[in-house]
C-alpha cells in the first residue's frame, strides 16, 4: 500500500520504520525534524496525505487529532481510509471519524497498548474502532505493527476500550504499590509476598507481569530504576480521558476519579514526572498514614 504517516515520535517512528520494512511505501511527516528508515520524509500532513491508501497519524491528543484531520481529510482521496492510532478523547475520535465519513473516506480509531518496546518489535495490540469495512482495510498493516488487533465496534470504541483498560492498570498499579508499602510496615518480606499474592486472589497484571518491587517478578522498570516504560505522565493522561469519558457518559467512577487524583499529585506536585508509573511504590514507601 501507499501510506501516508504523520507523527512519528517515540512512537510512530518505529511503527511507519516496520512498515516500511515490510515493503509498503510509506511517506511520513512529523513538526520535528527527524529521519526514520525506508521512509520519505512530507514537508506537510496534507503532502504526506496525498494519493495515499491508508493515512495513520499517532499524535498527543484530541486537538491536535482534529487540527491535522482538518488538514489531509481534503487531501485524502475517496475510499481511503484514516487510522488515528493516538490515545485521545472518544468524543474527537466520533468527531473525525465522522468528518471522514463526509468526505468519502474510512475511519479507524485504532489505540494501541504495548510501549515504546512493543513500537519498536512490532508486537503493539491494536484496540480499534470503525466499520467492518475500515477494520479490513486497516486490519494487514496491524498485523504487521502489532501482535493482536481486535475490532471493539463502531468508531469512538477503540478509544473506549483503551481508556476502560487504562483505568483499570491505574486502579491496580496504586492498590498493588500500597499494599506492598504495607507489608514492609507489617513486616512481611516482599518476596514472600509475591509468591502468595502473585497465586492467589489478589493476582493482576501489575503484580504479576510489572510487579513494582525491585527484585521480585520478572524484570520490570523498577529493577531500572524506576525509568519509564509506562511513563506516570502518560498515565494520568489515561486517567484523565477516562474522567472526561465517565462526565460525558454520566458514569460514576470513583476509584477512578481518585487514581487521577494521586497521579496528578504524584506527577505535578511530588517527583513522578519522567518516572515510570510503578514509581508509585517509593512514593507510598515515604509516606505516613497522616501524609
Amino acid at each position: 500500500m501507499k501510506i501516508g504517516f504523520i507523527g512519528l515520535g517515540n512512537m510512530g517512528g518505529p511503527m511507519a520504520a516496520n512498515l516500511a520494512k515490510a515493503g509498503h511505501d510509506v511517506t511520513g511527516f512529523d513538526m520535528a525534524d527527524v529521519a526514520i528508515d525506508g521512509v520519505t520524509m512530507a514537508a506537510s500532513g496534507a503532502e504526506a496525505a496525498t494519493g495515499a491508501d491508508v493515512v495513520i497519524t499517532m499524535l498527543p491528543n484530541g486537538n491536535i487529532l482534529r487540527a491535522v484531520a482538518n488538514e489531509v481529510i481534503p487531501a485524502m482521496s475517496k475510499g481511503a481510509a484514516l487510522v488515528d492510532c493516538s490515545t485521545v478523547d472518544v468524543d474527537s475520535a466520533r468527531a473525525v471519524a465522522a468528518q471522514a465519513a463526509e468526505a468519502g473516506l474510512l475511519a479507524v480509531d485504532a489505540p494501541v497498548s504495548g510501549g515504546i518496546g512493543g513500537a519498536a518489535g512490532g508486537t503493539l495490540t491494536f484496540m480499534a474502532g470503525g466499520s467492518a469495512e475500515a477494520f479490513a482495510k486497516a486490519e494487514p498493516l496491524f498485523d504487521i505493527m502489532g501482535q493482536k488487533a481486535v475490532h471493539c465496534g463502531e468508531s469512538g470504541a477503540g478509544q473506549a476500550a483503551k481508556i476502560c483498560n487504562n483505568m483499570i492498570l491505574g486502579v491496580t498499579m496504586i492498590a498493588t504499590c500500597e499494599a506492598f508499602a504495607l507489608a514492609d510496615k507489617l513486616g512481611l518480606d516482599r518476596q514472600k509476598m509475591f509468591d502468595v499474592v502473585s497465586t492467589s486472589s489478589g493476582y493482576s497484571w501489575t503484580m504479576n507481569a510489572y510487579c513494582p518491587a525491585p527484585g521480585v517478578g520478572p524484570t520490570s522498570p523498577a529493577d531500572n530504576d524506576y525509568k519509564p516504560g509506562f511513563a506516570s505522565e502518560l498515565m494520568l493522561k489515561d486517567l484523565r480521558l477516562s474522567q472526561q469519558a465517565a462526565e460525558s457518559a454520566d458514569a460514576d467512577t470513583p476509584m477512578g476519579k481518585i487514581a487521577t487524583a494521586l497521579y496528578e499529585q504524584f506527577v505535578e506536585s511530588e517527583d513522578g514526572l519522567g518516572t515510570d508509573f510503578s514509581a508509585m511504590l517509593p512514593r507510598f514507601e515515604k509516606r505516613s498514614r497522616e501524609t
